[in-house]
């Protein structure tokens, strides 16, 4: 297995970036939904890897679980 270069929620940030999607809707929480949703589109386009899909995903889904712990608090 290759590694992926994304190792944190910026990395995914970064690799949405370049795809010319720049996400920012005031609200924490709809802006990591709307990143997952995103990151779905450039994978079933073909323009991403598997790896990097599986690797972001869950970087994704570990920034929302610490958003909702915050807003939580």
């Amino acid at each position: 297995m290759r590694d992926t270069g994304l190792k944190e929620f910026w990395d995914v940030i970064k690799l949405m970036n370049r795809f010319g999607a720049y996400i920012y809707t005031g609200d924490r929480r709809a802006d990591i939904l709307l990143m997952q949703s995103e990151l779905k589109d450039l994978y079933d386009d073909g323009l991403i890897l598997k790896e990097d899909y599986i690797t972001a995903s869950l970087l994704i889904r570990k920034e929302l679980l610490v958003c909702q712990k915050s807003t939580d608090e």
